[in-house]
């Protein structure tokens, strides 16, 4: 007996080919009229970041489009400062499950609106019209996520990227006073030191750092240790 594929199960139903261009058509003004209105940046980010990914208008990517277009409207509406790159997509990385949640809260209680069936290579067709589904759908909890994670990244994100910086500027500045290295190969010994949580692997002791004296292998290793021992 020969096996049937087995009958498509989606968990989401993206919007009909049909309905793509009028619905990301729509995020885009929706974006310009709540930029210019002075929206709430994160409230705007949310609606059209959200939205765009329950449109789903590409085979793969949308999920990299949507975290770029919440960094892109606040920068736009002046959420952060021109030029400090806002990492908020760390912030959503680290909590996928809460974020896998927010996303189901509304793709999850609309299928049984959406009237589809199986196509013959394993895809679903959508039978009915379900463009104002993706168009007007409430965005509160995933305003409310994003919202958390903007305050990890100015509590949390931000302030360790600042000590981070200035506890290498200091190690840079050590290493300089022990051993002449351009900054390139600043950054590879402490990704190497790092890795070795602190001190050298056999390794970068005997191949990318075997030019190295014991002494001076000591002393930065010590300088790793002063200024990077809070990262463990």
């Amino acid at each position: 007996m020969i096996a049937l594929p087995a009958e498509p199960v989606p968990e989401h139903v993206s919007a009909r080919h049909e309905d793509l261009q009028a619905l990301v058509d729509g995020i885009v003004a929706y974006g310009n009229r709540a930029i210019a209105g002075q929206l709430d940046p994160v409230i705007t980010a949310a609606a059209m970041a959200f939205g765009f990914v329950y449109v789903h208008p590409f085979v793969d990517g949308n999920g990299r489009l949507h975290r770029w277009l919440i960094h892109h409207v606040l920068a736009v509406a002046k959420y952060n400062p021109p030029g400090l790159v806002f990492p908020i997509s760390a912030a959503i990385l680290r909590r996928l499950v809460e974020y896998r949640r927010v996303l189901e809260s509304y793709s999850g209680p609309l299928l049984p609106f959406v009237e589809w069936r199986s196509t013959a290579n394993n895809n679903i067709e959508v039978l009915n019209d379900t463009a104002d589904y993706y168009r007007y759908f409430d965005a509160t909890a995933h305003a409310e996520f994003l919202y958390a994670c903007v305050e990890q990244t100015i509590e949390h994100d931000l302030p360790d990227e600042v000590r981070f910086l200035e506890a290498f500027d200091r190690f840079a500045e050590k290493i300089q006073a022990i051993v002449d290295m351009p900054d390139r190969e600043i950054e590879r010994l402490r990704a190497f030191l790092q890795q070795g949580n602190g001190a050298f692997s056999k390794r970068a002791r005997t191949k990318e750092f075997a030019a190295l004296t014991d002494a001076e292998v000591e002393r930065i290793e010590k300088a790793y240790a002063d200024e990077f021992d809070w990262e463990g």
